[in-house]
């Protein structure tokens, strides 16, 4: 039950640090969402560099790492967790699976938010 504190706990603070930044700059350019993507980017960078140190050092306790990656990256963007699972399928020289994955994740994700969008659209 503490690591599903830990990992609510830095979800919010994700989830909120990720509304801070990314709301203003949504705004600055049309068609480009610049705040989405810079929090996807940043948070790709902090989740290699928190298991990165995690693995090499065994700086972080367990409970850390869970509150740190799973918790506050995971609330800034699911998108870390997506890029480091893809990096571990290249790492492993899983090609295959990278590639469906990567494709069916965009493309599935893209189809649901559609199938969502029409669904709320029912009895209208």
């Amino acid at each position: 039950m503490k690591q599903v504190l830990l990992v609510f706990l830095g979800g919010g603070l994700g989830s909120a640090l990720r509304y801070l930044i990314s709301k203003p700059l949504n705004i600055v350019l049309q068609n480009f969402f610049l705040g989405t993507f810079l929090v996807n980017i940043v948070g790709c960078l902090l989740i290699g560099i928190i298991l990165g140190i995690s693995t090499k050092n065994n700086v972080f306790s367990g409970n850390t790492t869970i509150f740190l990656a799973t918790g506050f990256c995971g609330g800034f963007t699911t998108f870390s967790a997506f890029a480091f699972e893809k990096h571990s399928l290249l790492k492993n020289s899983e090609l295959l699976h990278f590639s469906i994955y990567t494709i069916s994740s965009v493309v599935v994700g893209i189809l649901a938010v559609a199938l969502g969008i029409w669904l709320s659209k029912l009895g209208d």
